[in-house]
This record gives structure tokens, C-alpha cells and sequence, in this order.
């Protein structure tokens, strides 16, 4: 019996890349559910129009047949929002609208829903030597991971009341082919031989390619050990932002280099500048453990961070150059 997959958001970063490697689940049907009409797919793979992921959309016709919806498709994270109540449109978006699309699923009968979150549910940063874990004490701070946290906990009621199981995945930062802000700046600062006062951060971060994170999520298709349970996601190794840069660098023909500024200099001159935040982002740590993953699920990264890294430098080098 051949599946049916759902995935929303299929224009989006992740949601491209997983309707693009749609091999990766052997007697299954691949169907993108976008608001885009015409959305250019790869062969076998269907596009579903829909609208806006909001309250009073009708998904039925979408949802006819699915065995498992993958939910991409969010408001993201907006630096400096300047809507007059940020966190009402996040909940529109991100709360109201994926519950609507997950009641109607859990209606038409879809097997499992799986959910794309947020690390920042777990928070903002941890200490050096500290790490996120999927059953901490979530504390989101901002209006994105306030709604996002808020859909997890519906949709866990929901999956309480009905035969839909829900799995509920928060990425950390996620990078790859056509990653955009601030990873795709500090490749083009380096491509541009620009000199970066990056080479004394002694932070430690997580981060996760498109192939490891696509990877985790066909294994959460059909585990049964991953029904309703929450799941931190990285490539299983910690590095700090120089290193992210040197070996980023490595796999560049020609690229600026690095000037080791205290980390103290770096955040005085971001508060005068009134980019205290933006520095958190590049001097701050954050990691998490992905034990729950190896342990429930037998998954561990399939693919390097050297190798992941590499694939990301070519595409950009490629697109850049046309």
C-alpha cells in the first residue's frame, strides 16, 4: 500500500527540501501543499494550492486520503517586528492556524502529524557547558517562540483526544543549500575577503544540516516509539563561531580571514551600536542534547558537518557567481 504525505510550507527552506528528496520514503507519495499556484516540484511530486495558515482555512480537500501531514509552514521569526501586536499575528499564524490544520487532520483521518517548532521554545541561549534537553522547563521569550510553544501544548491535548499521534521536533539553527541571513552573510563576508573580528569567540553552538534534519523526520514518519514525544534536533556536534568560520573557510578558493578581538571588545562596541542582541546571536552559546534521539529511535546524524559544510559553501559559491 503506497502512503500519502502532506507537506505544508513546501516553498519554505525545509519544506523545498523535503519534497525535493522525496526518495527519501521508498512507496510513498509526495503532495505540496502551498499557497503559490504552478509551484515548479520535481516529477511525482503534487502541488496542492491552499491558502494562508489562518483560522478559517478549509484543508479537507487537501487532507483527503493522507496518512502523515509533515507541518512546515509558519509565520517566521521577524527581526525588529514592527507590527503593533507581534505576538497576536505569530498566534494567528502559528498557534490558531496549526491547530485548525490539525484538528481537520485528526477529522480526515491522518495518522500522525508532525511538527516543526523551535529551539527557541527551550529558550534563548544556554551557558557554555549546559545543554537544551526536549522535556527542560520550556521558556520562550519572544512573540515566534511564544506562539510556537503554545501550538506544541495544543496539539498534544488534541493527540489526547483523538487516534492522531502528533511528534513535535524543535530544530536548532538549520543551514544548507540556499540558507539565507546571517550564515549566508558570513559566507559572503568571507568569500569577499572582508577581515572579521571573529577569531577569539569561545562560544559553543549547535547547529543542523537539511540532510540530518530530513533524515530525522523520515525516521519519525513511521517510528512507533516517536508518537507524541518532543525532540531536540542538531548534527551532534558543538562548535563555536570561529571554528563554524574556519571551516567554512576551508572549502572557499579565496576568503577574508580572521581577527582575534576579545569577546569583550566585540559586545561594548554592539551596545553602543545598539546591536547588543545580534552579538548574543554570534558570541552566545546554545547547545542541545540529542541522546533522546539515539536512544528512542536508534538515529544518529547520517551526515558530517565537514561534509555538510561543504555542500553549502559549493552551492553558494555556484549561485553567487551567476
Amino acid at each position: 500500500m503506497v502512503r500519502k504525505i502532506l507537506v505544508t510550507g513546501s516553498s519554505g527552506f525545509l519544506g523545498r527540501a523535503l519534497v525535493e528528496n522525496a526518495a527519501y520514503l521508498p512507496g510513498t507519495n509526495i503532495f505540496a501543499a502551498s499557497r503559490q499556484v504552478g509551484l515548479q516540484l520535481p516529477t511525482g511530486v503534487k502541488n496542492i494550492p491552499v491558502g494562508n495558515l489562518a483560522t478559517d482555512t478549509a484543508w479537507q480537500s487537501a487532507l483527503r486520503d493522507m496518512d502523515v501531514v509533515i507541518h512546515t509552514a509558519a509565520r517566521v521569526h521577524v527581526m525588529n517586528d514592527t507590527a503593533a501586536d507581534p505576538l497576536a499575528l505569530f498566534r494567528e499564524v502559528n498557534t490558531a492556524g496549526t491547530l485548525n490544520l490539525a484538528r481537520q487532520a485528526a477529522a480526515a483521518g491522518v495518522r500522525r502529524f508532525i511538527f516543526i517548532s523551535s529551539i527557541k521554545v527551550n529558550g534563548e541561549s544556554t551557558a557554555r557547558d549546559e545543554v537544551f534537553r526536549p522535556d527542560d522547563v520550556a521558556r520562550p521569550s519572544d512573540p515566534y517562540a511564544i506562539s510556537k510553544y503554545e501550538a506544541e501544548l495544543g496539539l498534544l491535548e488534541l493527540a489526547k483526544t483523538c487516534a492522531m499521534e502528533v511528534v513535535i521536533i524543535r530544530p536548532v539553527l538549520v543551514y544548507g543549500p540556499g540558507v539565507k541571513a546571517n550564515f549566508l552573510q558570513l559566507m559572503r563576508a568571507l568569500r569577499k575577503g572582508i577581515p572579521l573580528p571573529l577569531g577569539a569567540i569561545r562560544n559553543a553552538r549547535s547547529l543542523v544540516s537539511l540532510d540530518n534534519l530530513v533524515d530525522f523526520i523520515r525516521v519519525c514518519v513511521d517510528h512507533p516509539a516517536a508518537a507524541n514525544q518532543i525532540f531536540l534536533v542538531s548534527d551532534g556536534e558543538d562548535f563555536s563561531t570561529t571554528e563554524l568560520a574556519k571551516r567554512l573557510k576551508a572549502f572557499m578558493p579565496l576568503s577574508g580571514w580572521l581577527v582575534p578581538v576579545p569577546q569583550s571588545i566585540i559586545q561594548l562596541g554592539a551596545r553602543l551600536l545598539g546591536r547588543k542582541a545580534a552579538a548574543q546571536r554570534v558570541l552566545g552559546s546554545l547547545r542541545v542534547d540529542i541522546s533522546k534521539n539515539r536512544d528512542l529511535l536508534g538515529w544518529t546524524p547520517p551526515v558530517s558537518v565537514d561534509e555538510a559544510l561543504k555542500k553549502t559553501v559549493d552551492h553558494f559559491l555556484a549561485t553567487e557567481q551567476k
